[in-house]
C-alpha cells in the first residue's frame, strides 16, 4: 500500500471517541487502515459508531477513573497509537470559577491524560508508538472568560513536551491545538450561555477566526492521521496549532 499517512493494521485508542472530534478521529484513523477502539464514557454512542466502522470496537471508560481504565485496557494487548482527546469547558474569569468547578475541569481535561497515557505506556513502549493529545489555543493565549479551561489546556501542552523529553527515542508524543471546532461541545457552550442569542454569538466565534470559518472534526482528525504516520516520524514534542489563523493575528 502506497497510501499517504497510512496505519495498516496500527491499533488506536482514542478517548472520547464517540462524538465531535473523537468520533471523526475514529472515522479517519479507520480509513487510513488502523483498528480502532473507541473508548467513552457513552458505550452505547460508541458501539454505534463501531458498528459502521470497519476494524474497530467500543470500550467504556471513565478517563478520571484509574480502575476504569485499568479494566479497559485490560482487554487491549497491543497498542499503536493513543489520542487523548476526551474534554470538558467551562465558562468563567478567576472570579466567578468555584473550587468545585475548576477541580472538574482539572480531572476530566488533565488528570485523564496523565492517567490513561500512565496506564497505556508499557504497551505503547513496546511498539513504539505515537501519543497525540488534544488540546487547544487556550493553553497558548488567553481567552476570555476562560480560566480553568485555559489553564487545564495548557497544562496538556506541557505533559506533551515532558513525556516526549522523557522517551525521545521509545514513543512520540504530539499535541495539536485547535481554535473553536464546530462540534456537540460547542454547541453545547451556546445552548446553556447563549441560548437567547445563539446565532449572534456562533457569528463571534466565526470572526476571531480570520479564514472566516469554525474549524471541522475532520480538519483535527487528518492532522491525527498525520501525527502518527510513518511520515511524521520526525516530529516529536510539538504542539501543532489548526486555528484558522486565530493565533497568528
Amino acid at each position: 500500500m502506497t497510501e499517504a499517512f497510512y496505519l495498516e493494521n496500527k491499533i488506536a485508542l482514542i478517548t472520547g471517541g464517540a462524538s465531535g472530534i473523537g468520533a471523526a478521529t475514529s472515522r479517519e484513523l479507520g480509513r487510513a487502515g488502523a483498528h480502532v477502539i473507541i473508548a467513552d464514557l457513552n458505550l452505547p454512542a460508541a458501539e454505534s459508531l463501531a458498528a459502521e466502522l470497519p476494524n474497530s470496537r467500543a470500550l467504556k471508560m471513565d478517563v478520571t477513573d484509574s480502575a476504569s481504565i485499568a479494566l479497559a485496557l485490560d482487554s487491549v494487548p497491543r497498542l499503536d497509537i493513543l489520542v487523548n482527546n476526551a474534554g470538558i469547558g467551562l465558562v468563567g474569569d478567576i472570579a466567578h470559577t468555584s473550587e468545585q468547578d475548576f477541580d472538574r475541569v482539572m480531572r476530566v481535561n488533565v488528570n485523564s491524560v496523565f492517567l490513561v497515557t500512565q496506564a497505556a505506556l508499557p504497551l505503547l513502549l513496546a511498539t513504539r508508538g505515537s501519543i497525540v493529545n488534544i488540546g487547544s489555543v487556550a493553553g497558548s493565549v488567553g481567552v476570555k472568560q476562560r480560566f480553568a479551561y485555559c489553564a487545564s489546556k495548557g497544562a496538556v501542552q506541557a505533559m506533551t513536551r515532558q513525556i516526549a523529553v522523557d522517551y525521545p527515542k521509545e514513543l512520540r508524543a504530539n499535541c495539536i491545538a485547535p481554535g473553536t471546532v464546530q462540534t456537540p461541545f460547542v454547541e453545547g457552550y451556546l445552548d446553556k450561555y447563549h441560548s437567547h442569542e445563539k446565532e449572534k454569538v456562533r457569528a463571534e466565534l466565526v470572526a476571531r477566526q480570520p479564514i472566516g470559518r469554525l474549524g471541522t472534526p475532520e480538519d483535527i482528525a487528518s492532522m491525527v492521521r498525520y501525527l502518527c504516520s510513518r511520515e511524521a516520524e520526525f516530529i516529536n514534542g510539538a504542539v501543532l496549532t489548526i486555528d484558522g489563523g486565530w493565533t497568528a493575528a
